[in-house]
């Protein structure tokens, strides 16, 4: 060990090396790491390439797209198909129904707008899944994340939150049309269990118009007994029945993918600050040297052995 005296001061030159060739070490074996190789084989470029999918980002893109599909797909059709019901067997004026009408038509151009805003989010957030994933920093080199790509970052966790909460409502008005159909069924299949009593068949009735579907002077507004159970046997209410289903399932996956996305947008945050707070601690004995003047000092006399 080479030893500098100065005063009751000392310099370990020999530790300042070690420190500086560990360091050169380090950062040659992260620069192999991370630079493309020209002699690597087919299985080694498949599986760097692999190993930069943000996973957990693309199945929340993926559950998102299946949601959104799912929900604008079959709520449109949906809809047109309420639409028919209503005009066949609880309204016979076009006046009854012209404002149910208008606002189904509303709802379906909302639901053109939703689908394209859906699949232009997704794409966005696939790639900031692809920007703040820890596998793509490994893959491409070191920590290189800016101010403006933090700020973006920070946004996109905040959009998808909200929209995670503006959902919920969709969520909750898509459960509306589910739950006026249930009754619908639980209705006929009452009316089926009671087939031998006609007087106490003709009192069960489903009226649109305590939905709010119709006006209170529409005629005749509602269907009872052996009408309303034709009803239910027909092939376009069980198909509007079931695509309110398939809009409701769909509806609750959009949630479950935006709260998925959301959490995961978090945890890349907090990994690529974790990354940036650990990148300013690798040239610890450099910073105490720039802090000492350039010489460390020993806390213990120095032991000077007189050979003569």
């Amino acid at each position: 060990m080479a030893l500098s005296i100065v005063g009751a001061s000392w310099i370990d030159t020999a530790g300042a090396d070690r420190v500086h060739i560990i360091s050169r070490a380090a950062a040659e074996q992260h620069r192999s790491c991370t630079s493309f190789d020209a002699d690597m084989g087919c299985y080694e470029c498949c599986m760097r390439c692999l190993g930069g999918i943000p996973y957990c980002s693309l199945a929340a893109t993926l559950l998102c797209f299946s949601g959104i599909a799912l929900f604008c797909g079959c709520g449109h059709q949906a809809l047109t198909e309420s639409e028919r019901l209503i005009e066949i067997y609880f309204a016979r004026n076009l006046q009854d129904y012209v404002t149910l009408a208008y606002v189904i038509q509303y709802f379906q151009y909302f639901i053109y707008g939703l689908a394209s805003f859906f699949f232009l989010y997704c794409i966005m957030l696939l790639a900031e899944g692809f920007y703040t994933t820890s596998a793509a920093k490994q893959t491409f080199g070191e920590f290189r994340s800016t101010m403006c790509g933090r700020c973006l970052s920070s946004t996109f966790i905040v959009m998808t939150y909200v929209l995670a909460l503006l959902w919920l409502l969709v969520l909750a008005l898509s459960a509306l049309p589910v739950y006026f159909f249930y009754n619908m069924a639980a209705t006929c299949h009452t009316i089926d269990v009671l087939t031998e009593t006609p007087a106490s068949i003709n009192q069960l009735c489903v009226d649109a118009r305590q939905y709010g579907l119709l006006p209170w002077n529409a005629v005749p507004g509602k269907a009872c007994g052996i009408t309303l159970s034709t009803i239910c046997k027909t092939r376009e209410y069980q198909m509007t029945y079931d695509l309110y289903i398939a809009a409701f399932v769909g509806a609750g996956i959009t949630l479950m993918a935006l709260v998925h996305s959301s959490v995961q947008l978090a945890v890349n945050q907090k990994n690529l600050r974790r990354c940036r707070n650990k990148k300013g601690g690798y040239d610890l004995y450099g910073q105490l040297l720039r802090d000492r003047g350039g010489m460390v000092c020993s806390p213990y006399p120095a032991i000077i052995s007189d050979s003569s």
